[in-house]
């Protein structure tokens, strides 16, 4: 039976698993609850009442988060020309065409957390897409990393806009922010996310679309939101 460390025990006594807090009350725990020497991360976890198997309720969206994640996000752009330029001047971290493409072909380079492509790039993008799609780094028109205005998405994905997809569980998982961030911005952040989830509904869905909603921080233990507190803001 595995053994906790006297902190880890503290934490979790201080959560009461049969309770439904407000995004507030989560949110101060989550900050409260952090005893780790590194600035953890903090997560929210939507579980929905989707099948994902079906196309038409396979839920998946990008939002801004209004003070970003904390994160330093390195973005790939797949372009040329003066394109490729207007990358470059946005702040992407790696710009290119056919030589960024053959480095990830044959050097499985994928040092980067977002990929951007112009759509005339999407043919020769096309050919590694079996190293970035199991990776998530696969360029998509539907969550606007296929376009020609590649200045623009490239700073909105260096401030922190974050991409979510339902996984196979039906469960929507995304970092929004640091434990070092104010408890005001955690919880800014969080309605946001939430906030674009229940707009992502699908027509198809049926009955009580969000089902539970758990914040926590990287070393920290579940704290449960009561989803009614989202729908109401």
């Amino acid at each position: 039976m595995p053994r906790h460390g006297k902190n880890t025990a503290n934490v979790k006594s201080k959560v009461d698993r049969d309770n439904l807090y407000t995004v507030e009350e989560a949110v101060a725990l989550v900050k409260e609850l952090s005893f780790t020497k590194f600035d953890e991360s903090v997560d929210v976890a939507v579980r929905l009442n989707v099948d994902p198997r079906h196309a038409d309720q396979n839920v998946r969206g990008t939002v801004a988060l209004p003070h970003g994640t904390g994160r330093d996000v390195k973005v790939a752009v797949f372009a040329k020309g003066a394109k490729a330029d207007e990358a470059r001047e946005a702040g992407a971290d790696f710009v290119g065409d056919d030589e960024l493409i053959a480095r990830v072909r044959d050097d499985g380079f994928t040092g980067f957390d977002r990929a951007v492509a112009t759509p005339d790039m999407m043919g020769a993008v096309g050919k590694v897409a079996r190293v970035l799609g199991p990776r998530g780094l696969m360029p998509n028109p539907k969550v606007g990393t296929v376009t020609n205005d590649v200045a623009e998405i490239v700073k909105e994905l260096k401030a922190g806009q974050v991409e979510y997809r339902v996984d196979k569980a039906g469960i929507v998982h995304a970092v929004i922010g640091k434990a070092s961030f104010g408890a005001g911005k955690l919880g800014d952040n969080a309605e946001q996310l939430i906030g674009s989830v229940l707009k992502a509904k699908p027509s198809s869905a049926k009955g009580q679309y969000v089902k539970s909603v758990c914040l926590s921080s990287t070393m920290g233990p579940g704290i449960s939101v009561d989803p009614a507190d989202l729908i109401r803001k």
